[in-house]
């Protein structure tokens, strides 16, 4: 059962007052909290490892998953790796996200690591949230990875963003583009207090007429310290945009190391 605090959570990563409609799978504090497919979107718990693999069939359209994480439990950490393998023309939203509430002196963590395989022509749209809670002074840490793999002519739509309330991140952003594939990729993260946020990421444009656009907007509070340090490789006649905001306050320190 799913408590007022982990409804609260929910909330937050994911804009859930119910279970979603469609495919969901919900985490809570490193089990399996609820699980839905549908005819065309396939949730499987991997055998080797902690995670799941997602399968969504070839021009499925107009479909959603959901698979949020929430730690409520002290003292917990979570590591996950999610798989992601849309099927050629399909055209979805994926809905993820991790809430932490922690009350205690002892650190929370969750580590995911997601890879997103796009077949040739899909069209994919990434929203991911995270955010932490609490009144404990036990650090409440994300670190998550993300790899993106786009065959040709796919396309990818990226929302990262960080809520209020994460102690520590360090954010690795990676994705190969095939010929004619397109990559949105825009973050945006608030921290504040004594939090540190560091975003890495690396995109390399492999085939003709790939593209890639990274947005980082951000704002920093208090004495909180980010890095921001995109690199966009070109391998072929390609296209590569980095534009990087920030919105500083108090005695907050923001590093942004673009490179092309």
């Amino acid at each position: 059962m799913i408590d007022a605090i982990e409804q609260n959570l929910l909330r937050e990563v994911a804009d859930l007052d119910s279970l979603p409609v469609g495919a969901y799978n919900i985490r809570a504090n490193g089990q399996l909290a609820g699980r839905n497919t549908t005819a065309n979107i396939d949730i499987v718990t991997k055998d080797d490892k902690p995670g799941i693999d997602i399968y969504i069939r070839p021009f499925t359209k107009n479909e959603s998953v959901h698979i949020p994480v929430i730690l409520s439990q002290t003292g917990l950490t979570d590591l996950v790796y999610n798989d992601f393998h849309i099927g050629e023309g399909a055209d979805v939203t994926i809905i993820a996200g991790c809430g932490i509430h922690n009350e205690s002196h002892q650190a929370s963590e969750h580590d995911g690591i997601h890879t997103f395989y796009c077949g040739k022509n899909s069209h994919v749209k990434y929203v991911e949230k995270h955010y932490g809670e609490g009144t404990g002074t036990g650090e409440r840490i994300l670190n998550p990875v993300t790899n993106v793999i786009m065959d040709e002519n796919s396309s990818c739509e990226m929302e990262l963003t960080q809520l209020r309330g994460v102690s520590s991140t360090v954010r690795d952003t990676n994705a190969e583009l095939g010929a004619g594939a397109k990559l949105v990729l825009t973050e945006k993260l608030l921290t504040h207090d004594d939090q540190v946020a560091t975003s890495n990421m690396k995109v390399e444009l492999k085939g003709d007429d790939s593209s890639v656009q990274v947005i980082s907007r951000s704002v920093a509070q208090d004495n909180s310290k980010q890095v921001f340090n995109p690199l966009v490789i070109g391998e072929a006649a390609c296209r590569g945009r980095v534009q990087c905001d920030a919105i500083i306050m108090g005695k907050a320190k923001v590093t942004a190391i673009p490179g092309i």
